[in-house]
């Protein structure tokens, strides 16, 4: 069983864990790559979560004030061997839950169209596709989603 705990963007295991999902974004968007890595600086997320197999950190999520009332949900990873189990929906569960005990009535996040696992993840938790927001409206590699916490 994984436990998850809460942390923020200092935690050595949760930077590992997003060393290994930059190294899996490099791949998968390729040649656009440095565009969306330029939104995904750990400075400006105080909110993370790190989920943790017999102490291994295997995936981890994040949080950050988008604006009033919305979080946007970022940096979500499982390690690939451990993909399936469930650990990414309580790790967005968590985030959900962390939102809402600060008061936050949505959250939003961006993912692209070369990530299909992260697609069916977010549709498996109820967060509808919504028109792009901030750096990628117009972007037709991005797909945008959102989930009402209320």
């Amino acid at each position: 069983m994984f436990q998850i705990e809460r942390t923020d963007s200092a935690n050595d295991d949760f930077k590992a864990l997003v060393k290994l999902l930059d190294e899996e974004l490099t791949v998968r968007d390729g040649a656009d790559h440095p565009f969306y890595d330029q939104f995904n600086k750990l400075d400006r997320i105080k909110y993370v979560v790190v989920a943790y197999l017999e102490e291994e950190p295997v995936g981890c999520g994040a949080i950050k004030a988008f604006d009033a009332g919305i979080m946007e949900i970022k940096r979500m990873y499982v390690k690939p061997t451990l993909r399936g189990r469930g650990i990414a929906v309580a790790l967005l569960q968590e985030l959900e839950k962390w939102s809402s005990e600060l008061g936050v009535k949505a959250c939003i996040l961006e993912t692209g169209v070369n990530q299909p696992e992260a697609i069916s993840l977010y549709k498996k938790c109820k967060y509808q596709i919504r028109e792009n927001f901030g750096p990628y409206a117009g972007v037709e590699k991005s797909i945008c989603f959102q989930k009402n916490l209320v």
